[in-house]
């Protein structure tokens, strides 16, 4: 009797680590073949959203290069909580980022079947800015949360499309670095004085 309670006992600890581990899983993949990657992508571990997947790319303004979080989704968009039409949607969205419970209220701007989310801007180009990025590389999960569906009247705003994701810091250093200003040679710095 005592043997067939641990045999169950065993088999729902190796059931609860599995899904523990598979909802753990879902990994970051960084631009291939180039010796500092451009992008990094993965797919939320959850979402009631038309979410496929979420990717950090490093991106050109002019001279400098920042990073965006980009929301591609399932389908032609726009982004909405599953079961919603799109004539329900609310002329003014918003959203916000969470990094292990530190929240970061972000803009979303909508371009076809993607979204741009950016907590700050360099001349009028959306980005993310280092204290999100900080967080984004110390920090286990980020939740994305979407207030996108128009209320009825009398109700309060509230978030309606949550998708969660698990983070890889060593992925977010390496798209980072793409947008790290170069380094100045060493010699530069020796004829900066003369």
């Amino acid at each position: 009797m005592r043997s067939g309670r641990n045999h169950i006992l065993a088999v729902t600890l190796a059931l609860v680590a599995l899904l523990i581990g598979a909802e753990c899983s879902a990994a970051w993949k960084l631009e291939e073949n180039v010796g500092t990657p451009s992008y990094a992508v993965t797919e939320p571990t959850s979402s009631n959203l038309n979410i496929d997947s979420v990717v950090l790319m490093c991106e050109a303004t002019g001279g400098e290069r920042v990073l965006q979080l980009k929301v591609y989704l399932t389908d032609d968009g726009p982004l909405r909580p599953n079961g919603v039409a799109p004539e329900k949607l609310k002329a003014d969205p918003r959203a916000e980022i969470s990094v292990d419970g530190k929240v970061f209220p972000v803009a979303i701007l909508f371009a076809g079947e993607f979204a741009v989310l950016a907590d700050d801007e360099h001349e009028h180009f959306p980005l993310l800015s280092d204290r999100l990025l900080d967080a984004m590389m110390t920090g286990k999960r980020m939740v994305l949360r979407f207030d996108l569906a128009a209320e009825p009247p009398g109700q309060a705003a509230a978030f309606d499309g949550e998708a969660k994701i698990e983070l890889a810091p060593a992925a977010i250093a390496a798209v980072r670095r793409c947008a790290a200003p170069p380094a100045a040679p060493a010699d530069s710095v020796a004829f900066a004085g003369h």
